[in-house]
């Protein structure tokens, strides 16, 4: 393995262990709120806001709404849909059927 490709995956697995116990950091803060208004001074606010409320409450998007869209009418000429008929297709593959048999064996 080249030292390049090594060095790569110590990076990544550094990022990797950097970001997992930066998520578990944030789980113990929304566990225990004594250790939260340690940490931050003003946890007990109602507006403030970071990344151990928005595990707490369930929500990272809990600030702002999404906005509302409303689905345009319908067009009048693709309102009505014509009657279906049955229609009787021959099969592309009838004509095949030769060629379901082996050739004859010689004896």
């Amino acid at each position: 393995m080249s030292t390049f490709a090594r060095s790569n995956n110590q990076g990544r697995a550094f990022v990797a262990i950097c970001v997992s116990t930066a998520f578990l950091c944030a789980l113990a803060l929304s566990a225990s709120p004594q250790l939260h208004q340690r940490v931050h001074k003003d946890a007990g606010r109602v507006e403030h806001n970071c990344a151990v409320t928005m595990i707490a409450s369930g929500s990272y998007n809990h600030a702002a709404h999404a906005p509302l869209v409303s689905a345009p009418a319908p067009a009048v000429q693709f309102s009505k849909i014509p009657a279906l008929t049955p229609c009787w297709v021959r099969s592309p593959f009838l004509g095949a059927h030769i060629f379901e048999h082996a050739p004859p064996a010689r004896g």
